[in-house]
């Protein structure tokens, strides 16, 4: 039936004038259902074919119902669960549940009662599945807002046009070489990509000044963490983003800023962007210098490994350049 959320069901029972009492209760519903003698059979169809819904008797010969269920969720996560038992006593709700099952239903029942318990895991699918949607649209709107502001200020300063979204690129790099899961990946290229947003307040010759700095210039420049951390705090983002652009200047030793943060106190995905930002920036050409080139930038992360840098985050990022070939 179009527009249905569970179209394709499979009935487990190793009892066959159940499972096709079952089968026929479906098929009243408009359900296309097909049958599986065990638990055995059953995995070997959920192989062969997709299905939205498994319903099964627990106790059969050889794989229970509840070992069924674990067994196919771990394979199947998308798949819905419910346990048919003619021996509610022996089998306690936590059980059933702990099993991934979504529901279960005690024997004999009801073609309503079955429909009843199909008709609540479709309201709930068709919630999960337009809570997915919203996210998506708004993981979209998030992800144009940081383009916008990366935009905005590569407009002002040329000479470091493309180093947001190189030094996102590498931090996502290490990220995954290091194992991290994907929302902190996500975390760190959105981060990446504005890191320096802050220098938007920053007159543009400065930004663009063909020599050293003064200290006072250097002063407005150290403030773009803060200012950064400022605008991105406005946007309710579901990962720390605007804390990791606030940190992404601190040191392991405690000597960066602004908060002269040590060790453990700076977020790990602000370390990773910290030594990203590093080896993109030495390697690059500067308004005040040339390109310093990648043996350069490598030699300082390594020397300072453990002092300004963190350790595990420098070694992701030499295996990146060494072992992995990796270029910017």
């Amino acid at each position: 039936m179009e527009g249905r959320i569970i179209e394709r069901i499979l009935v487990v029972d190793d009892e066959e004038g159940q499972r096709t009492v079952v089968s026929q209760f479906l098929h009243k519903m408009g359900y296309s259902c097909d049958m599986a003698s065990d638990a055995f059979d059953a995995l070997r169809a959920l192989d062969r074919n997709p299905f939205d819904l498994v319903i099964s008797d627990i106790r059969m010969h050889g794989k229970d119902g509840l070992d069924l269920a674990r067994e196919a969720l771990g394979k199947y996560p998308e798949l819905c669960f419910i346990t048919m038992t003619g021996h509610a006593a022996q089998y306690s709700y936590n059980d059933i549940i702990d099993a991934g099952a979504s529901d279960f239903i005690t024997k004999p029942f009801s073609v309503g009662e079955l429909k009843a318990k199909i008709d609540r895991i479709e309201r709930e699918k068709q919630a999960l599945r337009e809570l997915r949607t919203a996210n998506a649209a708004l993981h979209a709107t998030l992800d144009d807002t940081i383009d916008a502001l990366a935009s905005s200020l590569e407009m002002r300063d040329p000479y470091t046009a493309g180093h947001q979204q190189r030094v996102a690129a590498l931090a996502c790099a290490m990220a995954e070489e290091m194992g991290l899961p994907d929302p902190v990946i996500d975390a760190i290229r959105m981060a990446g990509r504005v890191h320096d947003i802050g220098k938007i307040s920053v007159p543009s010759e400065i930004l663009s000044k063909p020599s050293r700095l003064k200290e006072n210039e250097m002063s407005l420049i150290k403030e773009h963490a803060r200012v950064g951390f400022e605008i991105l705090s406005k946007v309710r983002f579901q990962s720390p983003i605007a804390k990791i652009v606030l940190q992404h200047h601190e040191r392991i030793n405690g000597t960066g800023y602004p908060e002269g943060l040590r060790g453990p106190d700076i977020l790990l995905e602000a370390r990773i962007i910290a030594v990203a930002d590093v080896v993109e920036a030495i390697s690059s050409h500067r308004p005040y210098r040339p390109a310093l080139g990648i043996d350069t930038a490598l030699h300082e992360i390594t020397k300072n490994k453990g002092a300004l840098y963190d350790s595990e985050v420098v070694d992701a990022c030499l295996r990146l350049f060494n072992a992995k070939d990796y270029k910017l």
